[in-house]
């Protein structure tokens, strides 16, 4: 059974009990709001002195936009739009991990939630 466009929010969270990995649910875009959002709480800025004001603009700009993914995602699943929802709040943590592995955010080491500088 194919998710449209015209199934309210809860006949898409009754598709998501069958266990099936080829859906994109309420429940699974929820649980990467939360990832991300743990993220993000987990993150913290690196004091540089090479980069200053400039890595400052940069990290506020990259926090910015994982900001407004993130809000996108919330809205696209508040409209029914999941797959959406899906892709806007995976860019809203690759945002976080592109800070992370380029070193103006500390990752503090978890390799759970970002994708750590070699």
């Amino acid at each position: 059974m194919s998710i449209g466009y015209s199934q309210s929010r809860s006949e898409v969270a009754d598709v998501a009990t069958d266990g099936s990995n080829d859906r994109v649910t309420v429940e699974l875009v929820e649980k990467y709001l939360d990832l991300t959002a743990r993220a993000k709480e987990k993150a913290t800025p690196i004091p540089t002195s090479e980069g200053g004001d400039a890595d400052a603009t940069r990290l506020a700009d990259m926090m910015r936009m994982c900001d407004d993914y993130a809000a996108d995602a919330r809205h696209f699943m508040e409209t029914g739009d999941l797959v959406r929802a899906f892709g806007a709040i995976n860019y809203a943590h690759a945002w976080l991990d592109a800070a992370v592995r380029i070193g103006l955010l500390d990752g503090h080491g978890d390799d759970q939630l970002f994708t750590l500088p070699p």
